[in-house]
């Protein structure tokens, strides 16, 4: 498109007043070349290119070809994408403008745009825009990078749901059990312990010296279980109706149920964060490196940051208050869960804070971009933050960083070289499985054919044997026929002589009557 009639008055009023009429605007803009593209393929990969700021090779031969090259004025290029403006201009050397007027022309291409190319109807746009639209919608949910930390983003805000929502719940049953056995709530402090409790003794008047066992299994200690039951004898509370006590019951065992729930869902986010993100697992524990990727968005997101952004991480609020009312800036944010803060002197919260973070970005960096994943450099950066603890109270100097980083590139090279054994292993006996299934086909398809094959040579063999008794049949038929005729003719000497001997013995025994 190149743009006209803009001398007297200013571009951004001559195309506001000419966009929706078609008229005016095909007298601002006019139509200098178009592309259409070869196939759905095609149009997918210009449109990831362009959403990802890269210049597409159509696009260069494209713009490159119809871009005027001569005259005393340099053709200015309008691009609604100022990332790819960029591009185009470190690329192909051209003059760019991505504000102002260009947003209000490509406004306008877009409504008239089956106007402007002949042989377009609005439908066929509209269809094929829509198409395109799902077949790129598709592609980024299907090959999206955080598919993986999105789980992990999930699981962590289910389980901090699960801790509010136990601990909401164990403390009315607490207050709810609490009228009837008063007592159990100062033996028994651990909420999940309680709730266990509360659903097996149910009413304290039928607790006997039978359920001190039960009683030990669930609460670990001895001395503990008999305490509950010698309080159970001389309890304060109040009597309970049944109907009271299967409600109590009941609810308790839904928390045990949410209990037991949250440990599996916290193994699984142990498996996901090892798979995902070893080494800032190693480095900070499962929990507060989740955290740390939920409150980043991705672990891409978290690896681009830097060390001084990773320690206030989650201190935003505090931060900024510190900046509007110039007080001091929060030392730690997220990372304050890890044990290393909690562990260093109050003097050094802030110093162990800082080389914390700094750890945690080289981790998630080797993380995010290493193909094997192993938890060796988060092992070594972990033994690395241990050695700066001890320096800070005692005074011992730590390794040195280089030293440390050799040691890990040797020992994450052998780990590697020893997982692709396995893969090796792997594909190996996967490749062995898919040949004998394969050779289990062949030979059952084989059997299945040689009964048919037995079958239909039985059947030609009959065919043989009754065409040959056909044959024999056909032979002897003349035969007979030729002594019956010596027969009726009276030629004795054509008979055998067995019957003349037959006959002579007939003759002998007739005699003597």
């Amino acid at each position: 498109m190149h743009s006209n009639n803009m001398k007297n008055r200013g571009p951004n009023q001559v195309v506001e007043q000419s966009v929706l009429n078609l008229g005016k605007f095909s007298s601002v803009i006019k139509l200098s070349a178009f592309f259409p593209f070869k196939s759905a393929h095609g149009a997918l990969e210009n449109i990831n290119a362009v959403s990802e700021g890269v210049v597409h090779a159509d696009l260069k031969l494209f713009l490159e070809t119809n871009l005027p090259s001569g005259g005393k004025k340099k053709a200015m290029l309008g691009v609604s994408d100022a990332k790819l403006g960029a591009v185009l201009q470190e690329e192909l050397n051209l003059s760019i403008q991505t504000g102002g007027v260009v947003a209000e022309i490509i406004r306008g291409v877009r409504l008239h745009f089956h106007s402007l190319v002949k042989g377009l109807t609005a439908q066929a746009a509209s269809k094929a825009q829509l198409g395109l639209g799902h077949s790129y919608s598709r592609a980024k949910v299907k090959f999206n990078v955080n598919r993986a930390d999105n789980m992990i983003i999930q699981s962590i805000a289910l389980l901090d749901q699960l801790d509010k929502d136990i601990n909401t719940f164990s403390m009315r049953v607490r207050e709810w059990y609490g009228y009837h056995f008063p007592e159990l709530i100062k033996i028994v402090n651990d909420n999940s312990m309680y709730c266990k409790l509360a659903k097996l003794i149910g009413n304290r008047k039928e607790l006997t010296e039978d359920m001190l066992e039960a009683i030990e299994e669930i609460t670990m200690d001895s001395g503990k279980a008999q305490a509950i039951l010698e309080a159970s004898r001389s309890s304060m509370g109040m009597d309970i109706s049944p109907i009271d006590l299967i409600n109590i019951e009941s609810f308790s065992s839904r928390v045990v149920s949410l209990t037991n729930y949250r440990q599996e869902l916290q193994a699984y986010l142990q498996s996901k964060m090892s798979q995902v993100a070893p080494n800032l697992a190693a480095l900070i524990g499962e929990v507060v490196g989740a955290r740390l990727i939920s409150h980043a968005g991705s672990l891409t997101n978290l690896a681009k940051y830097p060390a001084s952004t990773v320690q206030i991480l989650g201190a935003e609020k505090a931060l900024f208050r510190a900046l509007k009312t110039r007080g001091n800036t929060p030392k730690y944010g997220l990372i304050f869960h890890s044990t290393f803060i909690g562990r260093a002197a109050a003097k050094n919260k802030g110093r162990i804070s800082r080389y914390l973070a700094n750890k945690c970005t080289i981790a998630s960096r080797i993380d995010c971009f290493s193909e094997l994943p192993t938890s060796v450099f988060g092992d070594k950066l972990r033994d690395q933050v241990e050695e700066r603890l001890a320096f800070y109270e005692t005074g011992e100097a730590p390794r040195k960083n280089l030293d440390v980083m050799k040691e890990a590139v040797a020992q994450a090279s052998e780990v590697a070289a020893e997982i692709k054994r396995k893969l090796e292993k792997k594909e190996k006996k996967k490749k062995k499985r898919e040949k004998r299934k394969l050779e289990a086909l062949s030979t059952a398809e084989g059997d299945d054919e040689e009964p048919k094959n037995s079958n239909g040579e039985a059947e030609e063999n009959k065919d043989a044997i009754k065409k040959k008794k056909k044959k024999q049949a056909a032979e002897k038929e003349p035969e007979v026929k030729e002594d019956e005729e010596v027969l009726t003719n009276g030629v004795d000497e054509a008979m055998p002589a067995k019957k003349k001997k037959k006959r002579k013995i007939d003759a002998e025994e007739v005699e003597p009557e």
